[in-house]
């Protein structure tokens, strides 16, 4: 279980091995980014500008359902690079920074570090609070 807020916990399965599974609380949620290491990596921690390779699940706050997956797709790596400003969404670029390779990071991100006003149709509703659970495999080429 991993606390949010006040009264929230999110559980997250800990087994690096697989997809990761994802109970999701009621109510409300965060406003702000939350960054939290379900599972803490080793080696150096990811930086702006690095190279970083992910294995991870993305799920909606408001139905606890799964919109995506790269477990889903062969598991091959994701690359965000460059961190930071990579081309992925702004919760991203802000929450894997500090997340070392052999990590599981839990990333609650409010609809402005995500996809907004606009959502994406059909997939993620507008203003849409997004889970993603993110694993990561290597940073700069290495695991």
């Amino acid at each position: 279980m991993v606390q949010i807020s006040a009264g929230q916990e999110v559980e997250v399965s800990a087994d690096l091995g697989v997809k990761p599974e994802v109970r999701l609380p009621g109510g409300e949620p965060p406003r702000e980014l939350v960054v939290a290491d379900v599972v803490a990596g080793s080696g150096v921690a990811a930086t702006a500008g690095d190279a970083v390779s992910v294995q991870y699940a993305g799920f909606s706050w408001s139905t606890g359902a799964q919109f995506d997956a790269s477990w889903d797709r062969g598991a091959t790596p994701f690359p965000v690079t460059p961190l930071g400003s990579a081309p992925v969404i702004q919760g991203w670029n802000d929450g894997l920074e500090g997340a070392r390779v052999g990590g599981r990071r839990l990333l609650v991100i409010p609809p402005a570090s995500g996809y907004g006003a606009a959502g994406i149709g059909g997939v993620i509703a507008p203003n849409e609070t997004l889970v993603f659970v993110v694993d990561v495999v290597g940073i700069n080429g290495r695991s």
